[in-house]
């Protein structure tokens, strides 16, 4: 078996290979293709009679070259005009929601945004009551400051 392995490795990089692009699917962000590449050429170094070394040389030299070169590359080609979204609790800038418990003026409250409960300050001097519509002006952890609509 190990013998039969020996004699086609070019085989084993070609699963690696196959199974690196298989993994470029779920993720999606053009980096372990760049060792789906590599592993190409270690296949292809195998199959024209390559010794281990020159393969892993391959191997390296081929993800690497991948990696700092063809991914940004890719990256920007690929990905031009999309938008940088937000997201977590940057993404709650601007929203709007209900006060669920009295904002105090000089203390807490809560604020629900999309079904999720929210722990608020307010940024005006006055309580904001129960059932008042607020807007989301800033955030310090998990603690949103609001501010009546």
């Amino acid at each position: 078996m190990i013998e039969y392995l020996s004699l086609h490795l070019w085989q084993m990089w070609a699963v690696v290979a196959v199974i690196c692009l298989i993994l470029e699917l779920t993720a999606g962000d053009f980096f372990i293709i760049c060792f789906s590449v590599g592993a190409v050429f270690a296949a292809l170094m195998a199959a024209f009679g390559g010794g281990i070394y020159l393969q892993l040389l391959a191997f390296a030299v081929f993800t690497l070259i991948c990696l700092f070169w063809v991914r940004p590359f890719a990256q920007r080609y690929l990905h031009k005009g999309e938008d940088n979204r937000v997201s977590n609790a940057d993404a709650l800038l601007g929203r709007q929601g209900r006060v669920v418990e009295t904002v105090k003026a000089d203390g807490y409250g809560r604020v629900q945004i999309d079904g999720d409960i929210w722990k608020a300050v307010t940024s005006e001097g006055a309580d904001i009551p129960e059932g008042a519509s607020v807007r989301v002006i800033g955030r310090e952890s998990t603690i949103i400051t609001v501010e009546t609509i």
